[in-house]
């Protein structure tokens, strides 16, 4: 058990340093404002989901069978992917995405739950997906 524990941590470390890398870019777009705790948690939830890929594993990404792993990647990629895309966007002010609206910070009061609900949908389709791989 103790060496299962020792290479969890292992290789759940590529997964937490993407995610901070994820966060700490969304602080420096928003700043320390009253959205940023909100839409750390989609990207928390994801490390969550790859422990527990682990974990069912016993410390391989597939030694629970293929399920988990492709649900996981189904949540991480909107997750990830949507919110820092539509940063990215903010940052940049893409297709006038700031100088163009009324309220342009308001689009991160429901990023969390839109995020989260793609990421959701996601799960779903690896889930599926994987129970039919061999």
């Amino acid at each position: 058990m103790r060496q299962a524990t020792g290479v969890v941590i292992i290789r759940i470390l590529p997964v937490v340093l993407v995610v901070i890398a994820a966060i700490s870019y969304v602080y420096y777009v928003e700043g320390n404002g009253a959205y940023f705790p909100r839409n750390t948690l989609p990207m928390m939830m994801v490390v969550v989901l790859a422990s527990l890929t682990l974990f069912k594993g016993r410390g391989r990404w597939t030694g629970g069978g293929w399920r988990w792993p492709l649900a996981t990647l189904g949540f991480a990629i909107p997750a990830l992917g949507l919110s820092i895309y539509l940063h990215y966007g903010y940052a940049t002010d893409l297709d006038g995405m700031v100088s163009e609206s009324v309220y342009p910070r308001e689009l991160f009061r429901y990023l969390p739950l839109y995020t989260t609900v793609a990421g959701s949908i996601g799960f779903a389709i690896g889930w599926i997906a994987g129970r039919n791989v061999q």
